[in-house]
């Protein structure tokens, strides 16, 4: 059987829903993964540029000094306790604090003795900014800061406005910059786990909608294939019983026309099975065909039915549309035959430039429509369907033909009244293309 309309909705969340949308969560994430890497990358590497280029500095301007080789030792702890961060991890733990600690302590000591190293703290600034809660952060941002002033004005010897004011302007707007995009990020973060459940959400209510629809379908299928067959051969051979005995050649007449209906029942259930088109249609022959194939199938000595055609389609009808068409006139056939009591049935088939009809008439006992498919109140779903009893719980016929006629943009007519008989009216519109069944 093909792939139920369950599994075409999960193939439209994950392929479909539209085509570029399903990768949106994904290519966020990683957009948003690589920016990450990439500035850490940059720090990373901007730190170990600034301490070489302090430190070369430092051997360039002092040369050997009694201090020289504790500013050699320090620069390499210091790269070394930088190279151990990564190992240690993002999340704030007590080693990555120890770690933290260690790398502030090593640096201010390095600018304790050499004030150049002071520009390695931009770095030291994103390090704080991504392993400490806000306040803590920009509480370590600013005593950075004022470690960097300090050194600053004393490599400059006096109280220079622009040491004064620009290392605190660069932190604010290092801060500023890191703590915008971290709030965008985790904005979008949000919206992406927003997003994502509502995905979920929309695919389990659409795979609940496709098992509902093919449920639907199968019911259709079933009601106009195999539970008419079995209807019209429990009346044969409830008919043959009460014969056998009085009329036997009646009887066995009876039960031989019950084979022929349980040998054609059982091509239609394996072609529906197969989801393929119905047996009268599937030698190739026309609808008109098809629907002469039945009216001689369904009449018998208690109803004789007749089939009438106007006019010739301009085209080729779609499969579709055939097979909706003889699935009609079946449903409407065997609604007559088990509540109509009629004893004459009419199948009008009606070509014109831009529809096709289907009316099915009969001169049984008649109903008043009102009473059908009346919320609360069961009804029948016959062509000529008069309650029985006041209730009838079966009531499939009339709702499988809508459903049919609505995937083809079709319409329904119904006209009737107690003891008139009833005719059904289907059309179908040609002007456009089918729709697939769902």
């Amino acid at each position: 059987m093909r792939h139920t309309t369950d599994d075409a909705a999960r193939d439209a969340v994950r392929d479909a829903e539209p085509n570029a949308e399903p990768n949106a969560e994904p290519n966020a994430e990683d957009a948003d993964r690589d920016a990450h890497t990439t500035l850490t990358v940059v720090m990373h590497t901007a730190f170990f540029v600034l301490l070489g280029a302090s430190l070369a500095r430092y051997l360039a301007r002092h040369g050997p000094e009694p201090r020289t080789p504790w500013v050699i030792a320090l620069s390499v702890l210091l790269a070394a306790l930088y190279v151990l961060g990564p190992a240690l991890g993002a999340r704030l733990t007590a080693r990555r604090m120890i770690w933290l600690g260690a790398v502030v302590a090593t640096w201010a000591a390095l600018v304790a003795l050499a004030p150049s190293f002071a520009w390695c703290a931009v770095p030291l600034f994103y390090t704080g900014l991504r392993t400490l809660p806000p306040r803590a952060a920009v509480t370590l941002v600013a005593l950075l800061t004022a470690l960097v002033v300090a050194a600053q004005l004393k490599l400059a010897g006096w109280a220079d406005p622009n040491v004064l004011l620009a290392p605190p302007a660069v932190a604010a707007i290092a801060t500023a910059v890191f703590v915008t995009t971290e709030r965008q990020s985790a904005r979008r973060r949000a919206l992406i786990d927003d997003l994502v459940r509502t995905r979920r959400v929309l695919a389990a209510t659409e795979r609940r909608e496709g098992m509902l629809a093919e449920r639907e379908r199968l019911a259709r299928e079933i009601h106009d294939t195999v539970a008419q067959g079995l209807s019209s051969q429990r009346m044969l051979l409830q008919a043959a019983d009460r014969l056998w005995e009085t009329d036997p050649d009646t009887a066995r007449s009876h039960v031989r026309t019950a084979a022929s209906v349980a040998e054609h029942n059982l091509a239609e259930a394996r072609r529906f099975v197969h989801d393929l088109t119905p047996a009268d249609l599937a030698s190739g022959a026309g609808l008109r065909d098809a629907l002469a194939a039945l009216a001689a199938r369904e009449t018998d000595a208690a109803l004789t039915v007749r089939l009438h055609t106007e006019g010739a389609p301009a085209a080729p009808l779609p499969a579709l549309v055939e097979s909706a068409v003889l699935r009609i006139a079946q449903g409407a056939l065997a609604n007559v035959r088990e509540h109509a009591a009629a004893g004459t049935a009419t199948i009008t088939l009606t070509c014109l430039d831009d529809q096709i009809v289907l009316d099915v008439a009969d001169d049984g006992r008649g109903f008043t429509p009102g009473t059908l498919d009346t919320p609360g109140t069961p009804g029948t779903s016959g062509a000529s369907a008069a309650p029985r009893h006041g209730r009838d719980i079966r009531g499939h016929g009339l709702p499988a033909i809508r459903a049919r006629l609505r995937q083809l943009g079709g319409t329904l007519t119904i006209e009737s009244a107690p003891g008139e008989g009833t005719v059904l009216s289907a059309a179908i519109p040609l002007t456009s293309p089918p729709p697939e069944p769902q």
